[in-house]
């Protein structure tokens, strides 16, 4: 019997999903990627695979799920599967370069950024870069890793130079644009299918880690796990009526770049500018702002991939 696979490397954020799937009484199974063989001369089952490998993986002592995933995805696309969020899915999700090559040749505004690997060319990368205020980030993140702020080259230098200097996993630090709202929030944009689904408000007053999920572990302390937080401070609002005309630049891009699930972060700054600086592929949504909005994302995601297992059942 076809069901559907999910491939991943967290337990912990496939349990909204499943319990999704098995309250529509869909057949699926887990396949956990950060180790195993696959046989090439082998065929895949039936069925519909979804791919929710995370760019952070390495930060769960996961360190090659995303290679392996890749060679898993080749695989299945080798043989005809259907295959959600794909190998050009994984390829953006574990390079911000490749997101802002993609969103800038669909013509949408990211970050001035250079990238830059080793410590030395960190700091020449600055000084090309030009201004008084920038941040770093990895170019294989996620959860806000290595995203440090400075204003000045010299306090980049101490933090380069200094036991604190977070390396990132695959060698390359990306130097950007700070982009300075005239608030302290960006705006998620989520999709599934490849549409629009909600957009929701993240307070960014307490810093740059933006995890939305509620299993982030306790060293993400931006993460609004706190069920004592009010509704006047909550981190995460799902906004109303709310689709500004970017949006059918980002469905085009996602269409583009062959991704049906995923969040698009962006920012704007004083002048109104919108910048999208972060394309995330195995997105999770924040059960507390959904219920306020009367949205679920994984319930959405579980049809959808419901239509795709059989068009008739859901």
């Amino acid at each position: 019997m076809s069901k559907i696979y999910i491939l991943h490397e967290n337990d912990e954020w496939t349990v909204h999903l499943t319990e999704r799937l098995e309250e529509l009484e869909l057949p699926y199974e887990l396949w956990h990627l950060d180790q195993g063989t696959l046989d090439l001369t082998a065929e895949p089952p039936e069925g519909i695979f979804y791919n929710r490998i995370s760019a952070s993986s390495h930060t769960r002592n996961h360190r090659y799920a995303p290679e392996f995933a890749g060679a898993v995805l080749s695989w299945l696309e080798r043989h005809g599967r259907t295959v959600v969020n794909g190998t050009e899915a994984l390829n953006l999700e574990i390079s911000k370069v490749n997101q802002y090559m993609a969103l800038n040749q669909q013509g949408i505004r990211t970050p001035k950024t250079i990238s830059a690997v080793g410590k030395e060319n960190i700091l020449k990368a600055a000084d090309k870069l030009g201004m008084d205020s920038f941040i770093t980030k990895h170019n294989r993140a996620g959860k806000g890793q290595g995203v440090q702020l400075f204003h000045s080259k010299e306090a980049l230098q101490e933090y380069v130079e200094g036991s604190g200097f977070e390396e990132p996993v695959d060698g390359i630090t990306l130097i950007q644009q700070y982009i300075e709202a005239p608030e302290p929030y960006i705006v998620r944009h989520e999709f599934v299918n490849g549409k629009f689904l909600y957009g929701v408000k993240v307070d960014t007053s307490e810093g740059f880690e933006l995890c939305p999920a509620d299993a982030c572990s306790i060293e993400d302390q931006f993460c609004p796990t706190d069920a004592e937080e009010s509704e006047e401070k909550a981190k995460f609002e799902i906004l109303e009526n709310y689709r500004p005309a970017i949006i059918d630049d980002f469905e085009a891009f996602l269409q583009a770049n062959h991704i049906q699930v995923a969040a698009i972060e962006a920012i704007q700054d004083q002048d109104g500018n919108l910048y999208a600086y972060d394309v995330n592929t195995n997105t999770n949504y924040n059960s507390d702002a959904e219920a306020k909005a009367g949205v679920y994302g994984m319930l959405e995601l579980a049809k959808y991939l419901g239509h795709l297992l059989d068009p008739v059942r859901v």
